[in-house]
């Protein structure tokens, strides 16, 4: 499940990367890089707890 959202996060900051560089799609862009700066938060924070 972690892969899958880490795949997910690379994606979208990829999009949002083409978005900016070629004016694609407005701010629909910017809120899939927050979205995927969020997936990328909530990983770091829940999946780093000690045993």
């Amino acid at each position: 499940m972690v892969r899958i959202l880490w795949i997910v996060a690379a994606l979208i900051v990829g999009v949002w990367l083409l978005g900016v560089i070629f004016r694609i799609a407005g701010n629909l862009i910017h809120l899939l890089l927050l979205v995927a700066v969020l997936v990328i938060l909530w990983n770091l924070i829940s999946g780093r707890r000690a045993a």
